[in-house]
């Protein structure tokens, strides 16, 4: 811990800058998809590809970097990753066809995946234990923020420039000036190294998290563990998972023997750090609820598509005033008070989403007591947790950390997206049952004349000849009325209807965030004489 408080500044500087712009570009491209997909001339399950291999490059590299980066030096390892985004970020650009293209992406997230797991190492490495909770925090907030807003600022981006290759281009400059500066600023920080580098581990771990990354994002369709065995998706996980355990037992074996194992095995036998992976993966299925929060305005608030991004900017700067408040919890008073704070917060506002919201004010308090209670996980308690006591293997630690993190966050969307569906199914129920009643009320309200109620009349014939009614069906009904206060009354219907099977749908989704952010309260309670009795020895 040698650093000068001038090095410590510009360390924490390049690496906030640097986890900002690698956690925004995977937000970032969903604003493109649709542009970038038309440009290469293929089909939208093809153009999600771009993501997909993002998303498994990210898998990929963190724990790989994580551990190069005990062994060679932060500084070099941040150095390289910088270049290597900064590489992708411009042939992704540059790219003459769609393969190209995703080889670039693929690259790109190679470089992206470690940045933030150096930065954090670096910190836990450097800083007194007093102070690493606020730069942790300051990492986190950055890291959520730009996951937050990364559609946003694909769209303005777009708009501006009309080109989505300005998307990656602007990574270029940013990370010749990271690379410049780190060159300059930043102290060489690492681990002593026991012995060679353990390729074999390294080429196991890889194809295990391609396996069960590939599988995870096979899933699809309502019912969450029927699809789990859809040919696509039970064998790569169950390759990746036999993968994984023969990856362990020849790490214990390597361990024995006094090597250098790619995975931190001796940490797994430890109850605290396996709870503390447990947080992972919750904190990432809980963070994993935000990615719906446009869709929820747009469909139960009635907030127009082209707006629903820029509602998101509450819960961001929220977030990041609760990693803000999360570091300094951590540095305060210790991250088990962090954790279960976030927990009962995170509920809370989870919460007030199904239970309270009726206007736009009451879910701009929602988002914001519900960014906060994510925010304070973000950064600080997990990664202190995962470190403590620990000399050595500090990037290693927070890599396996981040990696589970990820998993939560890949597998928590298909859960949340089958409730959403679920309550969208339900719409020929609600039109049986609660149309007319609907319909009967906003007919009161709009004074119809003779000749709208004739008509209406001839439309009530029109139910009870049919047992059940589409939301297509009825759409169809409409555009054949004449009169316009009519037509609106009975759209206006339509649309409340619909709004009660998003409200259905979107209930099961935060009720299902609420669940997980108790269990993020109920494993620190757990964790907190555990790790007590831990610190004792």
């Amino acid at each position: 811990m040698t650093n000068s408080k001038s090095s410590q500044t510009w360390a924490i500087t390049l690496f906030a800058i640097g986890v900002f712009m690698a956690a925004l570009d995977n937000g970032i491209i969903s604003a493109a998809l649709t542009t970038i997909n038309q440009s290469f001339n293929v089909e939208a399950n093809w153009g999600a590809w771009g993501i997909t291999l993002y998303t498994l490059g990210l898998a990929i590299s963190v724990p790989i970097v994580g551990k190069l980066s005990d062994r060679y030096g932060r500084k070099k390892l941040f150095i390289v990753e910088i270049a290597l985004f900064g590489l992708g970020s411009l042939l992704v650009a540059l790219s003459p066809n769609f393969t190209f293209y995703l080889i670039a992406r693929f690259i790109q997230a190679m470089g992206g995946g470690g940045i933030f797991i150096i930065g954090t190492s670096y910190v836990v490495s450097t800083l007194p234990a007093e102070k690493q909770g606020k730069a942790l925090g300051m990492l986190g907030g950055m890291n959520g923020i730009a996951a937050v807003l990364g559609p946003n600022i694909g769209s303005v981006i777009l708009d501006l420039t009309g080109s989505w290759h300005w998307l990656f281009l602007i990574n270029v400059p940013i990370a010749v000036f990271l690379v410049i500066m780190g060159i300059t600023k930043l102290e060489e920080i690492k681990d002593p190294t026991p012995g060679k580098l353990d390729m074999t581990g390294t080429v196991l771990l890889s194809i295990a998290i391609l396996g069960i990354m590939y599988g995870l994002t096979n899933i699809t369709g309502l019912n969450f563990f029927k699809s789990l065995l859809a040919t696509d998706v039970y064998p790569f996980l169950l390759a990746g998972i036999i993968i994984l355990i023969i990856l362990y037992f020849y790490e214990t074996r390597l361990e024995r023997k006094g090597g250098d194992p790619i995975l931190p095995v001796s940490l797994m036998r430890q109850p605290t750090y396996l709870l503390t992976l447990l947080l992972g993966l919750l904190s990432g299925a809980m963070l994993a609820a935000m990615i719906f929060i446009p869709a929820f305005s747009e469909q139960v608030m009635g907030i127009k598509s082209e707006h629903a991004g820029y509602w998101m900017t509450p819960l961001a700067i929220a977030a990041g005033i609760g990693a803000a408040v999360g570091g300094i919890l951590v540095d305060k008073r210790g991250p088990i008070l962090a954790v279960l704070f976030s927990g009962i917060v995170a509920a809370i506002g989870f919460f007030l989403f199904p239970a309270w919201i009726d206007a736009k004010w009451q879910f701009v308090i929602a988002s914001i007591i519900g960014g906060v209670g994510m925010g304070v996980l973000l950064g600080a308690p997990l990664n202190i947790l995962a470190t403590e006591k620990l000399q050595t293997n500090k990037g290693t630690a927070l890599a396996s950390l981040s990696l589970i993190r990820t998993i939560g966050m890949t597998i928590a969307p298909t859960i949340y997206a089958g409730f959403i569906a679920r309550g969208f199914s339900e719409i020929p129920t609600i039109f049986k049952t609660d149309f007319q009643s609907i319909l009967q009320n906003n007919v009161q309200q709009a004074n119809l004349t003779e000749e709208a109620t004739a008509e209406l009349a001839q439309i009530g014939s029109q139910f009870a000849g049919s047992a059940e009614f589409s939301e297509q069906q009825m759409m169809g009904i409409v555009q054949n009325i004449q009169d316009p206060a009519l037509k609106n009354a009975v759209l206006n219907s339509v649309n409340e209807v619909t709004t009660m099977a998003a409200q259905s749908g979107y209930s099961g989704l935060f009720y299902s965030a609420v669940v997980i952010a108790i269990c993020i309260f109920v494993t620190g309670l757990i964790l907190k004489p555990i790790r007590n009795k831990s610190l004792q020895h």
